[in-house]
């Protein structure tokens, strides 16, 4: 196709006012007029004629660089490839009536080859969008990303185009995210403080109804309560950006992953404490748990599981808090994974909470998949719960729901994960226990054990875990008195020349020790001395020593 270069100025005839043109004597003279550049495009689709001009060039030199560029740009489709070639000559038609820079060739080499349209410019929103709806993997992962691309990272750099984001705006959002918890912490304080006051308004007499209905209208006018996005909440939507990021860099729209180089502050993991007297009397005090992550004694955990002891989920309950299973591991359990002549338990199902659709997935991680050994007092609970669900069957007859659960409805339905939460918090809260999260049992499970004798290795095995650091940094925190226990053993070892002072009483010090260092278990779960083997302790191991080496 055609294609050239001419000089032209805007010299007019100072009798007519007419442009001279070429006519202009002064073109003899090469600083004088400007250069200008045109090139025939492929026709459009009704045959019509359309070419690229740009004018305004200093040298012929610079000129003939763009000229060459949009031949370029024309030659990366083949001659017979009438829809490249047709996208290239639109592109080439808006720059030209844009007078916007010539698209850099290799950007628009990668573009025409994916099938991107090249007229457009691809925001970080639409690549997100694109690589969402092809991502494959678990559902619970897949609403994950979509929650974090919806709530975090489309409203703040979704305008954004893809091949200009960069470090600072990644830095500048994760700073607007931080400075808006501020916002969000005055506002829920605001509203606690609202439904505070409200309260303390009396319900008779005209002017206090008045009062309340005002207070409600402010209230209502507020923002609703929300979370803080704390630093673990702030790496994943890191991690969901640097993924879609990656993504774009193997399909060669970008060369640069800023997500993988923006500074954020790490996001620990909260340290599991146990609910001593002082901890809860600070609670009942204030209203504020020492840690997200609390645990309750065994004798608090004795205390809920005598109460919930005819609740048609005990069962559930006493499994999660001795053999540590998951909510959702729990609820998906199948009559066809458990055998209870062998005392053992297979995981190989958990039901998944998306919104509040609940489907049936694969464990966690591949350590998730594993087998648990059951001591005699969990098997006999659930076989007493299997013949209650036996009745339960021949009651509901034909109207029985066969879905294999161990644990289910009355009718045989699968359970909501979320409903079982509610449930575990209505049975703690009627005998005035301190909250813990229902997934907190299973930190109390992995703290029985470390106190009962099991080896870190034991528990990850028995909790699922895929590296034993989680086990270690999470899940394990000494009960005060297997501490105390240790700290007296330990003193023990040191052998002292000096006798006790006039002070001490020996004989209340032997009695002391012997209470709470007793040689073995009791039946109501006390806790073993050090170096005592616990007849618990084995059962915590999943598979033997041989075959865990193996393997």
């Amino acid at each position: 196709m055609k294609g050239s270069t001419h000089r032209r100025c805007y010299c007019r005839d100072p009798h007519t006012g007419k442009p001279l043109g070429k006519k202009c004597p002064k073109l003899t003279n090469r600083k004088h007029g400007t250069y200008s550049v045109r090139q025939e495009l492929p026709p459009r689709e009704d045959g019509t004629r359309r070419s690229f001009s740009r004018a305004g060039y200093d040298s012929l030199k610079a000129a003939q660089a763009d000229l060459d560029h949009v031949r370029a740009l024309l030659g990366l489709a083949d001659s017979d490839d009438v829809e490249g070639l047709g996208q290239i000559a639109e592109l080439l038609e808006k720059v030209a009536e844009e007078k916007a820079p010539l698209p850099d060739i290799d950007s628009t080499r990668r573009r025409l080859s994916h099938g991107l349209d090249l007229t457009s410019r691809i925001t970080v929103g639409d690549w997100l969008d694109m690589w969402l709806a092809g991502k494959k993997g678990r559902q619970s992962a897949i609403s994950r990303d979509e929650s974090n691309i919806r709530v975090h990272l489309r409203p703040r750099i979704g305008h954004l185009r893809l091949d200009r984001l960069r470090v600072a705006h990644l830095s500048e959002m994760f700073e607007a995210i931080a400075e808006a918890n501020v916002e969000i912490a005055e506002g829920n304080v605001a509203r606690r403080k609202a439904f505070e006051d409200l309260a303390q308004i009396p319900w008779k007499g005209r002017e206090h109804r008045a009062r309340r209905k005002a207070m409600k209208a402010a209230i209502a006018e507020m923002e609703p309560y929300r979370r803080i996005v704390g630093p673990a909440t702030r790496q994943r939507v890191r991690s969901t950006l640097r993924a879609a990021l990656n993504a774009a860099i193997a399909q060669q729209l970008i060369t640069f992953n800023p997500a993988a180089h923006v500074e954020l502050e790490a996001g620990k993991r909260p340290k599991a404490l146990v609910w001593t007297d002082e901890r809860m009397l600070h609670w009942k005090r204030t209203g504020e748990k020492p840690s997200p992550v609390m645990v309750w004694t065994p004798e608090h955990t004795g205390l809920f599981l005598d109460h919930a002891a005819e609740d048609r989920l005990y069962a559930l309950f006493h499994l999660i808090a001795f053999r540590g299973l998951r909510r959702g591991e729990a609820c998906g359990q199948k009559w066809t994974d458990t055998n209870l002549d062998a005392g053992l338990i297979t995981v190989a199902k958990q039901l998944v909470v998306d919104g509040w659709e609940v489907y049936e997935d694969d464990p966690k991680t591949d350590a998730g998949a594993r087998t648990i050994a059951l001591d005699s007092d969990t098997v006999q609970t659930l076989k007493r719960h299997r013949a209650q669900q036996d009745r339960e069957r021949e009651e509901w007859g034909s109207a029985w729901v066969e879905t294999g659960r161990v644990f289910a409805k009355e009718n045989g339905e699968m359970l909501h994960p979320a409903n079982v939460t509610r449930r575990f918090i209505e049975l703690y809260e009627e005998i005035g226990l301190p909250p813990v999260r229902l997934h907190d049992l299973r930190h109390g499970a992995a703290t029985l054990a470390h106190a009962a004798g099991a080896d870190l290795k034991d528990i990850q095995e028995m909790l699922g875990h895929s590296s034993i650091t989680i086990t270690a940094d999470t899940y394990t925190s000494l009960l005060p008195e297997a501490d105390l226990a240790i700290a007296e053993a330990a003193a023990r070892l040191v052998p002292r020349a000096r006798a006790a002072s006039e002070n001490d009483a020996p004989e209340v010090e032997a009695e002391a020790v012997e209470v709470n260092v007793p040689d073995d278990a009791d039946a109501g779960g006390g806790i073993p001395g050090p170096g005592t083997p616990s007849t618990h302790a084995l059962l915590t191991q999943t598979v033997p020593d041989d075959e865990s080496e193996a393997g």
